[in-house]
């Protein structure tokens, strides 16, 4: 078994994200990965007008799903689902996908099909550069209120401006309507209303749910492992 992680909007480094489920993983003999996401300025050049878009992330995202045959799980934050779903579809050894606070769109939909028209309070939007971010004065409160203060305060060091083009441009695939997939609801998630996430978690075929904020992952990595090691 093989777990590629895929991380959410506005956050650089993946791997320091994961890092505490996946150091988990590992203890029981699971490798893992955590693929680069252009859009958010991980692979050099700067995201913003002109920079990588959701085609770059699915493509850096599909391979490294390409890259083995061991029977994978793909674990999707946030916007995470947005670029599996495309990146997945088609994959043979992609056996499951677990999203996590996240979203399964039908073929030609994208992350603004599943806002409110606007964007979100704790979103700094600049139209101009064509970029957009977490507010850090509002990441702990918003997304890391159940984390440990040493894991809050490094979140910080961890947060990128990405191509606000993502949030417009559709998917060409629905790896989730072929893939058995589980949703994870988070159910004291300050950013994504929980209440939303059970209305996504409708096209999954398979819905769990923990008492944790945005990121349980961090806050509760022993039970997303054995959430992972069940599938």
């Amino acid at each position: 078994m093989r777990v590629v992680f895929v991380h959410g909007a506005c956050v650089r480094d993946g791997s320091w994200w994961w890092h505490r489920t996946a150091e988990l993983l590992q203890q029981r003999g699971v490798e893992s990965a955590t693929p680069a996401l252009p859009s958010c300025g991980e692979t050099g050049a700067a995201p913003g007008v002109g920079g990588a878009g959701l085609a770059e992330d699915v493509a850096a995202v599909r391979e490294v799903l390409l890259a083995g045959d061991a029977p994978t799980v793909v674990v999707a934050h946030s916007y995470g689902g947005i670029v599996t779903a495309e990146a997945a579809a088609g994959v043979g050894s992609v056996r499951h996908l677990l999203l996590i606070t996240s979203y399964l769109p039908e073929v030609g939909q994208s992350l603004s099909d599943f806002g409110d028209g606007g964007p979100a309070p704790f979103l700094d939007v600049d139209p101009g550069a064509g970029t957009f971010g977490v507010r850090p004065e509002l990441l702990v409160d918003t997304f890391l209120q159940d984390c440990d203060p040493a894991v809050q305060v490094q979140a910080a060091d961890h947060l990128a401006r990405q191509s606000v083009r993502v949030t417009g441009e559709p998917v060409g695939a629905a790896a989730w309507q072929q893939v058995p997939s589980t949703y994870l609801v988070c159910a004291e998630d300050r950013g994504t209303p929980p209440a939303l996430q059970r209305e996504f978690a409708r096209r999954a075929g398979r819905v769990v749910e923990l008492d944790t904020g945005h990121h349980p992952f961090l806050s509760r990595p022993a039970a997303v492992r054995d959430l992972l090691l069940s599938l």
